[in-house]
């Protein structure tokens, strides 16, 4: 296979001794094995289709065992040579290649999340169409915490002293993580990440990263391993990086804005244009589509229980479904641009996604506003925080409406809806057994 001849000359050529055999789970995290690389083309992958069905702490749900309709048997995987990567941080010449899961007769398996975004852009090439987006990441530094008792803090930067104020873009703010900010640009670099610009975003030691435009799946792989790029940075600097949509109660919350187009596949133009310049009807379709769709898919959007911690007034996060032009306090925002560049910015989603299911849903969303010519609301304008809060308030109240439409389900795959749900239902019921400090301090002597 040309793809095995690619793999071996890469191998060969980085003087390769290990290989990180890598499947995004459910939460976007890599789960996987080492395997020599000697031995890594003979061997035919296999891992546990049970890593796909787990929760974030790494139990399963009720219908595991129904939804899988196996004793957690073996997939197959398949190396995708475009996710080759070598792994600046490890102690010898080690790669990582990111694998696609099949069943054992040979299907894309559907609790892949790589395969639910695939899904999707299938859809679009059907169509002529090819969806390029831009992800925004942002993360916190903060002090190593190995007591989840208590709250994170903001770690000491180079003049000694912690963060204390806002400090949005400030150049100097960004500067006292320097040692980080290299050791992350220099991983990046040798692992071929695509991003470009840092800032220093509105809280303390909060850092925003952003990526240039390109392919879904191939932004989606640079996330799942920029996201632990970053760890590995802060780590060798002796701190923690975080990517949890909410961490620190007085902080804002932390995104994945993603900026999305769509192109003609056969001339390139962008369709959100039209030729005299205006916005277009796909254009304003593609919008409906995403205020109609996101209550469903917003699980996927913020996708733990701590998510909704992030959805307040004021705090660069929205609150309700309206969008408009160049405005921060809406859902979707449509950046300035020129026609060639039109493009809206999804701000729904939290750091902590699973990049696959996040552009997947917010690809299905405007996918289906196109079909069916869905109709948006009129351009908001005005502060959208003045407004009343649409979006759901936590995880079990947004995993239902993940059920309520049946497009959706079709898109994404209802076996895959199902897992999904059952999944994250066990993480809301194992965070509700737990009684908070707020509980015993107001409760306890009061009630």
């Amino acid at each position: 296979m040309a793809s095995n001849k690619m793999i071996k000359n890469w191998l060969q050529e980085n003087k390769i001794t290990e290989v990180e055999c890598l499947v995004p789970d459910m939460t976007g995290n890599a789960r996987g094995k080492f395997i020599p690389a000697k031995k890594f083309l003979k061997e035919d992958s296999r891992l546990p289709e049970g890593i796909l069905a787990q929760t974030v702490t790494g139990e399963y749900s009720d219908d595991f065992w129904e939804l899988l309709d196996t004793v957690d048997g073996d997939m197959l995987l398949e190396p995708d040579p475009a996710t080759a990567r070598l792994v600046p941080w490890a102690n010898e010449a080690t790669g990582q290649i990111i694998h696609d899961c099949f069943t054992k007769d040979g299907q894309p398996h559907p609790f892949s999340s790589r395969n639910v975004l695939k899904r999707v852009l299938a859809l679009y090439e059907k169509e002529g169409l090819t969806p390029v987006i831009a992800p925004e990441m942002e993360f916190y530094l903060v002090e190593k915490n190995p007591n989840p008792g208590l709250p994170l803090k903001p770690p000491i930067g180079r003049s000694g002293r912690p963060e204390t104020a806002r400090q949005s873009y400030s150049i100097d703010a960004a500067n006292e993580f320097e040692p980080f900010v290299e050791a992350m640009y220099g991983y990046c670099e040798a692992m071929e990440l695509d991003i470009d610009t840092l800032i220093h975003e509105s809280g303390a030691a909060q850092l925003e990263v952003n990526f240039i435009h390109g392919d879904p799946l191939d932004l989606a792989d640079q996330v799942f391993t920029f996201k632990r790029t970053v760890r590995e940075a802060a780590l060798k600097n002796d701190i923690y990086a975080t990517f949890m949509a909410k961490p620190m109660a007085d902080e804002p919350g932390s995104a994945t804005h993603i900026h999305q187009s769509l192109l003609n596949s056969s001339t390139g133009e962008n369709v959100f244009a039209t030729k005299s310049g205006e916005y277009s009807e796909t254009f304003y379709h593609y919008m409906g589509g995403l205020q109609k769709y996101t209550p469903y898919v917003m699980s996927l959007f913020a996708p733990n229980v701590n998510s909704y911690r992030r959805f307040t007034r004021e705090v660069s996060a929205p609150i309700n479904l309206h969008w408009g032009y160049d405005n921060r306090t809406t859902g979707l925002r449509v950046p300035d641009a020129s026609p060639k560049n039109y493009r809206v910015e999804n701000r729904f989603p939290g750091a902590d996604v699973n990049p696959y299911l996040a552009i997947a849903a917010t690809l299905a969303c405007g996918y289906l506003g196109m079909k069916n010519k869905t109709q948006p609301s009129e351009a908001f304008e005005g502060n959208a925080y003045e407004e009343d809060v649409e979006l759901p308030r936590t995880l079990e109240e947004a995993l239902r409406g993940l059920q309520e439409d049946q497009d959706i389900i079709d898109i994404l795959g209802e076996k895959f809806i199902q897992l999904y749900t059952s999944i994250k239902l066990v993480e809301f019921g194992e965070f509700n057994r737990v009684i908070s400090s707020w509980e015993r301090e107001h409760l306890l002597l009061n009630v």
